[in-house]
């Protein structure tokens, strides 16, 4: 398969940044992707409140409207958009409304913390969004980034990496400290926890993947 180009750590050259209604975020990182995007900043409706709250305001809100309080609505006049359908919740909402308007490397931020269930169903459809754009979550200790076969990160000596399989397909990690070879890993936990050992590691897997890693100390 045709390698891909490396991952960079803390890359913030995206199209668009997604506020999901998880924790708002602290850490530095995230914060910033929310302040540098102001014009591209969209925001799932249940996160509309503390975001103003913050005194930002979005180029658009996106959702069902049912977590938004009449105050919130009042000040987003028409950069409210409704969405009425529930086949999809107000993150993928939010992501399709961006695709449509051209945007097509996103990072997404807030999606964790509060209920695990909502933190666990927002992680797992960074796979789904891969298919349609270039995607990344940020959290307040690192970024998560969805891989469909082979691809190569930029990292650091000591960084934090874990690596969650979501297809049991056969697995090889390359550049962290303990390596897995052509391996079918059945379930999420056996390939977390591992640690680079220099500035480059590799995943090679014929299925998806979702890869974290811990923040540079710099960032």
């Amino acid at each position: 398969m045709e390698r891909k180009a490396i991952r960079q750590a803390g890359d913030a050259s995206f199209d668009a940044v997604i506020l999901a209604d998880g924790s708002f975020p602290s850490h530095p990182a995230p914060l910033g992707m929310i302040k540098r995007h102001g014009d591209s900043l969209l925001c799932c409706d249940g996160a509309a409140d503390a975001l103003l709250a913050k005194g930002l305001m979005p180029a658009a809100v996106v959702g069902d409207g049912d977590s938004i309080s009449v105050q919130a609505r009042e000040r987003l006049g028409n950069r409210l958009v409704v969405l009425s359908e529930q086949e999809n919740n107000d993150l993928t909402k939010t992501v399709h409304y961006g695709l449509a308007l051209g945007y097509r490397r996103l990072c997404i931020v807030g999606a964790t913390g509060k209920r695990e269930d909502h933190t666990l169903g927002n992680i797992s459809l960074l796979a789904d969004y891969a298919d349609m754009a270039e995607v990344e979550m940020w959290t307040d200790y690192g970024t998560l980034t969805p891989v469909a076969g082979d691809a190569a990160f930029e990292s650091y000596p000591g960084q934090q990496v874990s690596v969650f399989c979501l297809e049991p397909v056969p697995l090889t990690l390359r550049g962290l400290r303990w390596p897995v070879t052509n391996r079918t890993l059945n379930r999420w936990w056996q390939a977390s926890l591992n640690e680079a050992t220099g500035h480059i590691f590799h995943v090679e897997t014929g299925g998806k993947a979702i890869v974290f890693r811990e923040y540079p100390p710099n960032l």
